[in-house]
């Protein structure tokens, strides 16, 4: 499970993240990275709209990707935030191979700005 020191729970982060953030698509999820040149670890956020499924859907969709998004903290740059959010046509099969794509997607647009 991500730790809670790694998640992103301000509004503000957020919506500094979704709106001025390198963004990179998949067929069902989008990334957002948004980098504050701070030497504090990374910070990750999950936006799961009632369009994607149930309570129930979008609770266990919400801890697949964060479970996938561990693997990846140790990559993300430092001072990074990263809002993963979810679209309606969301396969359950294929979370994980979206979530690498769109993670690698975003460090590599991180890499090469800086």
């Amino acid at each position: 499970m991500l730790p809670r020191s790694a998640r992103l729970t301000s509004p503000e982060d957020f919506a500094r993240t979704t709106k001025s953030g390198f963004r990179v698509t998949s067929k069902s999820l989008v990334g957002y990275l948004y980098s504050t040149h701070s030497s504090n670890d990374p910070l990750c956020g999950l936006i799961i709209s009632k369009t994607v499924a149930g309570s129930v859907g979008r609770h266990k969709l919400a801890r697949q990707i964060r479970h996938g998004l561990i693997n990846y903290l140790n990559e993300i740059p430092t001072g990074s935030l990263v809002v993963i959010r979810a679209l309606p046509n969301v396969s359950k099969k294929d979370t994980q191979a979206d979530l690498k794509k769109v993670i690698t997607g975003l460090i590599e647009k991180a890499m090469a700005t800086t």
